[in-house]
């Protein structure tokens, strides 16, 4: 067998590269990519999941956060169908079609991700799947590596996920045993954690509270902890807190509050980081500036201010516009 060559790129080149942003299909809260749900049975994960899948179809704000409206996807594997119109019933009067459901699809190891393909490529503004739950779409095989089985279920889920750019969630279970770290509760060996991008865990402190703690970490946001209620006559789960007081990086950033007050005055900038930092008369290095300005890339374009970088002879400029958010799209 003859091995294929690696296919490499150089640092240069992917600096240089136009590559798009995360999405995020609920602002700062849900990225692309694959993640696992988890919580105890019976806690409200399915209603946690079915508002969240009616707000992003409709694109309209969860938790006060903005939403990426798409085509959404859940598989309600342990549900009827009497039973998902009770409880979207019990949410809206206005569903939309765009928000669908199945209860019954293949395995993993039959074609679920062949089947799931063939919806992105049917609904192609689909952004969110929901599969609930994982473990109904596995089989239940004496697999003598348990880590290797589920790293190759979650590795194809996010491969999926990766190639379209979209936000796939599973549900799954929490272990009886207690742990300090919540994360390390879901059932399964580490393989699952280990391959997905992601772990949101809807856990309660002691059984009858009113209130849950929501705990997230993910690749691609700042771990967070949030407390929520489920609204008994709305039957929803409603924000309450959060325990990571949530802080606003470009207002604490005084370098970048001078640069985009120098970009509103003039709208429009060519030219090398060096330049740029002269200009605006910061005390900071130029590749300390263009690290900054990639890192707030996402919260800029929310106010307007988009960049490129391109190369020129032996330098790199960037190309900076400022359009006020009005205009922006």
């Amino acid at each position: 067998m003859t091995a294929e060559k690696i296919k490499t790129i150089d640092g240069q080149k992917l600096l240089e590269m136009e590559l798009p942003p995360i999405r995020f299909i609920i602002d700062e809260l849900l990225p692309q990519g694959f993640y696992i749900l988890a919580g105890s049975p019976k806690i409200g994960k399915s209603w946690l999941l079915i508002l969240l899948c009616l707000q992003v179809a409709k694109g309209e704000p969860f938790w006060n956060r903005s939403t990426e409206k798409g085509t959404v996807l859940y598989l309600c594997l342990e549900d009827s169908p009497s039973r998902i119109q009770q409880r979207l019933s019990e949410l809206t009067e206005d569903a939309p079609p765009n928000l669908k459901f199945a209860t019954s699809v293949n395995s993993l190891s039959n074609g679920l991700v062949g089947q799931m393909e063939m919806f992105i490529t049917e609904n192609p503004d689909t952004n969110l799947i929901v599969i609930d739950t994982l473990q109904k779409v596995r089989e239940n095989g004496n697999e003598s590596n348990l880590y290797a089985s589920d790293y190759r279920d979650i590795g194809a889920l996010k491969e999926l996920a990766d190639k379209y750019g979209i936000t796939i969630i599973a549900v799954q279970h929490l272990r009886k045993q207690l742990c300090s770290d919540p994360h390390q509760m879901v059932s399964g060996s580490t393989g699952l954690l280990g391959a997905a991008d992601g772990s949101y865990i809807l856990k309660k402190d002691n059984i009858g509270d009113e209130t849950a703690k929501l705990y997230i970490r993910t690749r691609d946001i700042e771990e967070k902890i949030y407390t929520v209620k489920f609204d008994k006559e709305l039957h929803e789960w409603k924000f309450v807190s959060s325990d990571t007081p949530e802080t606003n990086r470009l207002q604490n950033d005084a370098v970048m509050n001078s640069f985009i007050l120098f970009m509103k005055q003039t709208g429009k900038f060519t030219g090398t980081a060096g330049e740029l930092v002269q200009r605006i008369g910061c005390a900071v290095s130029p590749n300390v500036f263009s690290r900054r300005l990639n890192s707030h890339r996402s919260e800029l374009k929310k106010i307007g201010i988009e960049f490129k970088d391109i190369r020129t002879g032996t330098s790199r400029e960037k190309i900076i516009v400022y359009r006020s958010p009005e205009n922006v799209q």
